[in-house]
């Protein structure tokens, strides 16, 4: 039986600084910035569709400030 991959997207709000690139490769567009800031002044990404995650960890790659963490789940 085929079962579809799932992940789990952990963000670090005080590391980001909004550059969207992570909401950009998102294939299934899990992130969106929110209108809340950090202690920096930056709006930061979130998970707003966390079940559509594929676990394919595009948004960690890309991220230049190491603020993302994917987790793989069966």
């Amino acid at each position: 039986m085929w079962m579809a991959k799932k992940g789990r997207v952990e963000i670090y709000a005080e590391a980001c600084k909004s550059c969207r690139f992570c909401i950009e490769v998102c294939p299934k567009k899990v992130l969106e910035t929110t209108s809340a800031v950090n202690s920096k002044g930056y709006q930061y990404a979130v998970p707003v569709n966390p079940d559509d995650c594929i676990g394919c960890a595009m948004c960690a790659t890309i991220c230049p400030d190491a603020a993302i963490t994917v987790y793989r789940e069966a």
